[in-house]
């Protein structure tokens, strides 16, 4: 594949990257420590990550459990998270701090589902951007010194890059809904 070609294939990953990223913040019932990777702590005036403040474990499959490394982070870390949109109110006992993750109802699965599907034609939107501005590219490319079958075959490249990228998004929305709608 020539360089002009991997241009637009890191843009297609980092679209798709993107995507993945975006569904791991997506709670499926399950309690999973990602819901928590927005969230920041004023950790002494400083905007922190959660994950740098203290411990995060899942001691039951519905359940994240915070242990921070000060204590007197305690009361930063639960306005961070009612504050941020987890939807999940925090309990503590003065050393850990529990989320508790209720039972999705059949409605919120089913809204949470079509999330997961727009977010996905969205990433789909982008990668046929990426491809349009590609063959765009390519296009201004014949008046330079390119055979019109170089530029032919480039374009053949980045429709099959971009159907691979389509298919990949796909299975992801496929496995996020399925992930969802299990109860």
């Amino acid at each position: 594949m020539n360089e002009r070609l991997n241009v637009y294939s890191d843009k297609m990953t980092k679209a798709y990257d993107h995507l993945i990223a975006d569904y791991q913040t997506i709670r499926a019932g399950r309690a999973n420590p990602h819901v928590l990777d927005k969230v920041k702590v004023d950790y002494y005036g400083t905007p922190t990550p959660i994950q740098q403040v203290g411990n995060i474990s899942v001691p039951e499959a519905r359940m994240i459990q915070i242990a921070p490394w000060e204590k007197s982070l305690i009361k930063e870390i639960e306005k961070a998270i009612l504050a941020s949109d987890v939807g999940i109110t925090p309990s503590n006992d003065g050393s850990v701090i529990r989320l508790v993750f209720p039972e999705l109802t059949e409605e919120r699965r089913k809204e949470l589902s079509k999330d997961v599907k727009k977010k996905g034609e969205d990433a789909k939107v982008a990668v046929r951007n990426i491809r349009r501005d590609g063959n765009d590219a390519f296009k201004k490319l014949a008046k330079e010194d390119i055979s019109e079958d170089e530029i032919k075959d480039m374009e053949e490249q980045l429709q099959k890059m971009t159907d691979k990228f389509i298919k990949d998004i796909d299975a992801a929305i496929e496995e996020k809904s399925k992930e969802i709608m299990t109860v």
